[in-house]
């Protein structure tokens, strides 16, 4: 007959039960020892009524003990370093949550991939045939389109329903980029350029067109609209969408939904058993001006100062080719068991786990102070600060509070320079174009004040300390997420697999 052992987490809750009851025996005992000593037997009573003190504060000594004790096998309250637990159960805390909430399926993501890369296809194919027809003076599609985010890098969570897409645009020649900063707080201390059209005669009355239609002269000078460029892209696709809802009625229905000031979402919904996984996705659009060397510009969000000319006059830097590179490249330096990527998911994770229980207005401030392009732009900078080996899945929660450590240390300096821009310490086989070499340097946490930053690296230094509790209350079933659609033809490839 197998013994009865309670489990650990019963224990300790079962045993300060048993030193209450103890407690309360005392109590009684100690009464009982005043009533004799009130009958006559005073140095007798005395000696026993010392004694009943003694053990009662003993009993409290150790019910207190027992209350610590429980109280920290729970999880409450930070503690230097991260310590949380055994160092297997820490891991078992964040395998485990990678695998139920975060790691994407390849089977579905790929599919995913394949079926909005070839309605974008499509829709830009269709773009580029109408764009040509005004002629070549005004502005056109290049005909291609460039995958970015981080469902192209291997690093995205939960679910495969959102991704970005670069569409080239075809502009006349000779504009020149003139690099300079915002006059004003940007997105995470972004750097921003101007296109400005050339001044002599020739040019403005050869694309007089291009010029009326597609500039502004804020200052005096003839810069290219962000503005008027996004207007004229949405407006461009939303044309062109009839032909091609009606090509693939029977693959999916789509829609383009357009806001001002933001490029335009193309939404995909599958409607029939040639997508095998049934996911509704969302297709960010994103026009881009070509700069060479794998580098675009494209607008800045409206929200930006400063508002007006000045604003839709300026393009943000887009380097995203050069991210997808260095991170193949250090893919091909690491082991192959690395464990960056899944240190980048599931610091990703926690952060969006934090964000649930944090109150406006910090709760907004939260998300983008620790932006993904903030978390893997810090990932980038401590993996080329050590040897590459230290990264080998073995030293998952290591590596992942390193990294933890590092951006609380960025935070509290209230700076983590931009990754390419000026940067003269990366590595030879990391080739940077001669525009990244030669920018001014930016630092991303410009863009936020002293106290909020100091306020997110404490909650940074909370939720790593706090994890296993938070991975807890928010794996519940009304915090998580549905799980995407299981594939048809997976499964039919499953039941034919024991007849092979």
């Amino acid at each position: 007959m197998a013994a009865l052992v309670p489990e650990p987490r019963a224990f300790w809750p079962l045993l300060t039960c048993v030193c209450t009851a103890l407690l309360c025996l005392c109590q009684a005992l100690g009464g009982r020892a005043a009533a004799a000593a009130a009958e006559g037997e005073e140095e007798e009573g005395a000696a026993d009524a010392g004694a009943v003190p003694l053990l009662k504060g003993s009993a409290l000594l150790l019910l207190g003990c027992l209350l610590a004790r429980c109280c920290g096998a729970a999880g409450g309250g930070p503690r230097p370093g991260g310590g949380w637990g055994p160092s297997a159960a820490r891991r078992g805390a964040l395998e485990g949550f990678h695998a139920r909430q975060l790691r994407l399926s390849p089977h579905v993501l790929g599919h995913s991939k394949a079926h909005v890369g070839r309605v974008v296809a499509e829709l830009v194919r269709a773009a580029k045939a109408q764009g040509l027809q005004p002629g070549p003076t005004a502005l056109s599609l290049r005909g291609d389109f460039v995958r970015v985010g981080s469902a192209y890098e291997q690093h995205k969570v939960r679910s495969p329903d959102c991704f970005d897409v670069l569409v080239p645009l075809r502009l006349p020649p000779r504009l020149q980029p003139e690099p300079r900063r915002a006059a004003g707080p940007a997105p995470s201390g972004a750097f921003v350029c101007g296109l400005r059209a050339p001044a002599g005669a020739g040019w403005p009355r050869r694309y007089r067109p291009f010029v009326e239609g597609f500039c502004a002269e804020p200052q005096g000078r003839c810069l290219l609209s962000s503005a008027l460029v996004l207007r004229w892209f949405q407006g461009h696709l939303q044309r062109c969408l009839g032909a091609v809802r009606y090509r693939l009625q029977e693959r999916c229905r789509i829609s383009l939904a357009a806001c001002p000031g933001r490029p335009p979402t193309l939404h995909i919904r599958p409607c029939s058993d040639y997508v095998c996984c049934h996911i509704s996705m969302a297709v960010r659009l994103i026009p881009a001006i070509p700069l060479g060397d794998a580098l675009y510009l494209t607008a800045l969000p409206p929200d930006v100062p400063p508002a007006g000319p000045a604003h839709e006059a300026l393009w943000g830097l887009n380097a995203s080719r050069h991210e997808q590179r260095l991170l193949a490249w250090l893919k091909e330096q690491a082991p192959a068991s690395s464990c960056h990527l899944k240190c980048l998911q599931l610091l990703k994770g926690l952060r969006d786990l934090r964000g649930q229980g944090l109150e406006e207005p910090f709760c907004s401030q939260w998300g983008r102070v620790l932006s993904s392009y903030v978390l893997k732009t810090a990932l980038f900078s401590l993996m080329l600060h050590g040897p590459l080996e230290a990264w080998d899945e073995r030293f998952l929660v290591e590596r992942l509070e390193d990294l933890v450590m590092y951006l609380r240390d960025c935070l509290r300096k209230q700076t983590l320079m931009h990754f390419f821009l000026g940067n003269t310490s990366l590595p030879e086989a990391v080739a940077l174009p001669r525009f990244l070499k030669e920018a001014a340097p930016v630092n991303l946490l410009a863009a936020f004040d002293g106290p909020t930053l100091d306020l997110a690296a404490f909650q940074l230094l909370y939720t790593w300390s706090q994890a296993p509790h938070l991975i807890r209350t928010y794996s519940r079933a009304r915090y998580l997420r549905p799980p995407p659609a299981a594939c048809r033809h997976g499964a039919e490839a499953r039941q034919e697999l024991p007849g092979e």
